[in-house]
């Protein structure tokens, strides 16, 4: 690593990295992270949930191998672990983060191959420890998962980026409403927060994989590149769609009811969702870091690249 914290060399990776995670979730970190590594011509072993056209379009990518399994049946994960010496764990958010985070930890353990396991977690749990009860589900399964697999001894990064740009508290209730009306209705307050690209963690992640000397046992945590209030990202947004936006704050429960139901989540992702929210209008998000500026060597990407980039992925 050169001073600036930028990798000036990779390594030479001739096995495969193992991708879970490469066939969905929020922002596609997953399939950013398998195309980072088919940039520099690093062979992939992509682990998907379903054998659908997402599974379908990754085998025809040159130099990917796909498996098809879950994440907590060990004998799925000790097949796609096998012969692969860096890995990447990965999971949309679901009920049973724990018990995939636990079968990894095992498997990586027992792998005789295995040098590096780069693990996304999320940057809520730097503020938690065992008594917190005010965060999601999930985010307490993110805690007890990153305890898992410390204590397992596997040779772990954890890459704790805050909220994603992607999320669809920006991507989909907020969307909604600036389709329908101009506005951004959000329970924010005042509050401030600082959204992270997920192309910039994809971009961070695929970095650690190919670090030639990884450091394991440490701690990144990934922000954009300042902390703000949504009347800031709703002139980001006006800005990067050459119209007016502008920011609304909602009563939180009349947000709930009005906004974020109608976007027909689980259960457990609409817990999840609105916890955030809940934790945004206390101003729990408001923290900037400059790990993406010293892993990468350059600035956080802004909101005007996301929204160009999810407005030319739209069909």
């Amino acid at each position: 690593m050169s001073r600036s914290g930028r990798w000036e060399a990779i390594v030479v990776l001739v096995e495969p990295v193992l991708v879970t995670g490469a066939g969905g979730g929020v922002g596609g970190v997953g399939r950013r992270i398998l195309e980072g590594l088919r940039a520099q011509n690093v062979p992939v072993r992509a682990l998907v949930h379903h054998d659908d056209e997402r599974a379908s379009d990754l085998r025809t990518m040159g130099g990917v191998e796909v498996m098809v399994g879950d994440l907590t049946r060990g004998a799925d994960v000790v097949r796609a672990l096998a012969g692969c010496h860096r890995a990447y764990f990965g999971m949309s958010v679901s009920s049973a983060y724990l018990e995939a985070a636990a079968t990894v930890a095992v498997a990586a353990r027992e792998s005789v191959s295995l040098e590096l396991l780069v693990s996304i977690s999320q940057m809520t749990i730097s503020q938690m420890d065992l008594t917190s009860d005010a965060e999601s589900r999930q985010q307490r399964l993110h805690y007890l998962a990153e305890h898992v697999l410390d204590w397992s001894g596997a040779p772990v990064v954890h890459v704790r980026p805050t909220v994603f740009m992607e999320n669809p508290l920006f991507t989909g209730v907020a969307a909604a409403s600036i389709r329908r009306d101009g506005t951004i209705r959000l329970p924010f307050g005042a509050a401030r927060t600082s959204p992270v690209a997920a192309a910039d963690v994809a971009e961070v992640v695929t970095a650690l994989l190919l670090d030639p000397s990884p450091r394991t046992g440490r701690v990144h945590e990934l922000t954009g590149a300042r902390s703000r209030d949504m009347t800031a990202i709703a002139a980001e947004f006006s800005a990067a769609l050459g119209r007016e936006v502008t920011y609304v704050d909602v009563p939180y429960q009349e947000w709930l009811e009005h906004d974020l139901k109608s976007q027909g989540l689980p259960d457990h992702v609409f817990d999840h969702i609105a916890t955030m929210a809940r934790l945004h209008g206390e101003n729990r998000y408001d923290r900037a870091t400059n790990d993406v500026a010293e892993l990468l060597g350059r600035p956080p990407r802004g909101f005007d690249t996301v929204i160009k980039d999810l407005l030319a992925r739209r069909p």
